[in-house]
């Protein structure tokens, strides 16, 4: 069984949908992960999906309506535990923000060291326009701007504990210092002369000091 987390908003609420996935699903969803990442949305054909799942065309078309559809859920397939653990962590009540930030940096970190090459393919995604379809499917956007932990950053900001800039500075700041690093892993290497257990460890022993850096510039 494959788990997704489809986000609905009802009565203001974000809500966790599971759903089961048969054997034939599975499949498709298999062969849509390699295509897209191979091939990116634009250039990737419902027809080509079918091949490699090794069934016809109609057949995937009845258990998936569209091309979009699919690629929505191969994000959520790909991202849906993360999402979920970020949704939970930046709405807890319990914890301040800075705990937040180490826990945000952390989880970045744990994903990407299970899926190195992911951000490329978003990276690739973006480029080619897709971003609406990947902040619906993820439902990023509301994560954040919507999120305690979005309350909590401005009330430190009206408390002067923050300097005065928008959300989106601390966002920024968090996915570049987290997401590069696995990003540019080839040439980094390379230029540290760090066989890739080297580097596995330079990235773990460099997380604790992402989340001092990323404190540091929220100062006034």
């Amino acid at each position: 069984m494959i788990s997704f987390y489809l986000r609905a908003m009802k009565k203001q609420k974000l809500i966790l949908i599971e759903e089961n996935t048969t054997g034939t699903e599975q499949k498709i969803i298999a062969a849509a992960i390699k295509i897209f990442q191979a091939k990116g949305f634009a250039a990737t054909r419902t027809r080509d999906i079918a091949e490699e799942a090794g069934i016809n065309l109609a057949l995937l078309n009845y258990y998936f309506r569209s091309k979009q559809k699919l690629f929505e859920i191969v994000l959520l397939h790909s991202m849906g535990e993360f999402m979920k653990a970020l949704t939970l962590l930046m709405n807890d009540e319990d914890t301040s923000i800075e705990a937040k930030i180490a826990a945000i940096v952390n989880a970045y970190h744990e994903m990407l060291k299970e899926k190195p090459s992911f951000p490329l393919f978003i990276l690739n995604e973006l480029g080619h326009g897709n971003h609406t379809v990947l902040l619906k499917a993820t439902g990023l956007k509301k994560i954040y701007q919507k999120s305690v932990f979005a309350l909590q950053y401005q009330a430190e900001v009206d408390r002067g504990r923050f300097a005065p800039r928008p959300l989106i500075w601390l966002v920024t700041n968090i996915m570049s210092l987290t997401i590069f690093p696995f990003m540019a892993s080839p040439l980094l290497q390379m230029l540290g002369d760090l066989e890739n257990k080297q580097y596995q460890l330079f990235l773990s022993q460099r997380k604790e000091s992402v989340t001092q850096w990323i404190l540091h510039t929220l100062k006034p």
